[in-house]
């Protein structure tokens, strides 16, 4: 009945593939059209997803995407896709280009539909771009659940609700796991399953919230069959290993970057007869380091 065994080794549905994998497989549909309901918070009867995967020739992109491109009985058009680990980013910690990644997308997919001669401008199927996301972006925001549309200025009126950006930030989920599973809405409880699942110690919430709902079994069933997969799972252990690589080399870049630029200010103090340990406390380098220098100098 897709309740996870206390003990079992699980692979987090908050993992792109993994999360893929769940909602397109193709007994899924009740679990992404459930999923869908719970984030426009509208009825949907029937949810069909399209193919966005890169062609083998695309010499644009190579990269595989993880995203689900999907349309609504009523036309509408939903992207959702989980940003598991962060992009990067500058300094500034407004997250500005997952924003614009978000933006860019809504944006391709709502032009994507026909208009001329087919609709008109003011009929087109409303478009939604959804993250999950498994860190914070709105720091300043209590709320897990953030969405955007086209309004105001100033007084805040709508110009259209065609388009919307909605973000689902499953590390603001503490108060949600104290709250009781009856008193919780559908997307909180889908929000904790894909936060959660894959954690023994939180096991036991996350089984009553799967038990609340068929479709939440269902979305078990299928995280169990796709943890259970040795391939999956050998997949799942290649990409960490490679993201955590990509990580490592980033960081040794950016590390690399900051030393030089240390090295370089140094070399300018120096000229200008500043004190060693003046220079130790505007650039960071040890003594043994300015004393090279002073050396090579």
């Amino acid at each position: 009945m897709g309740l996870l065994p206390k003990d079992a080794d699980i692979l987090p549905p908050s993992d792109d593939r993994v999360f893929k994998l769940i909602l397109t497989a193709p007994e899924a549909k009740p679990v992404l059209t459930d999923l869908i309901s719970a984030i426009i918070q509208r009825p949907v009867v029937n949810v069909v997803v399209r193919n966005n995967e890169i062609p083998p020739g695309d010499t644009e992109e190579k990269a595989e995407r993880f995203d689900v491109n999907c349309q609504t009985d009523d036309g509408s058009q939903v992207d959702i896709e989980m940003q598991a680990s962060r992009i990067q980013e500058e300094t500034d910690g407004r997250y500005q280009n997952l924003k614009g990644k978000s933006i860019y997308y809504l944006c391709d997919l709502h032009s994507s539909q026909p208009s001329k001669g087919i609709q008109r401008y003011d009929r087109l199927a409303r478009t939604y771009q959804v993250t999950f996301c498994s860190y914070t972006v709105f720091p300043q925001r209590e709320e897990y659940l953030n969405s955007f549309s086209m309004r105001h200025d100033r007084d805040n009126e709508l110009l259209s609700d065609a388009i919307h950006i909605v973000y689902v930030e499953l590390s603001k989920l503490q108060e949600i796991m104290k709250k009781s599973v009856t008193d919780m809405t559908d997307l909180e409880k889908w929000a904790i399953f894909f936060r959660y699942a894959s954690e023994p110690t939180c096991r036991e919430t996350v089984n009553e919230v799967i038990a609340s709902k068929e479709v939440l079994q269902m979305a078990g069933d299928l995280l169990m069959s796709i943890s259970q997969d040795e391939r999956e799972r050998a997949v799942f252990r290649s990409r960490r290993m490679y993201q955590t690589d990509m990580q490592s080399n980033y960081a040794t870049v950016l590390d690399r970057g900051r030393k030089e630029r240390s090295i370089e200010i140094a070399r300018r103090l120096l000229k200008r007869d500043r004190p060693i340990d003046e220079i130790m406390e505007d650039t960071g380098l040890t003594r043994e380091e300015i004393i090279l220098l002073c050396k090579k100098n």
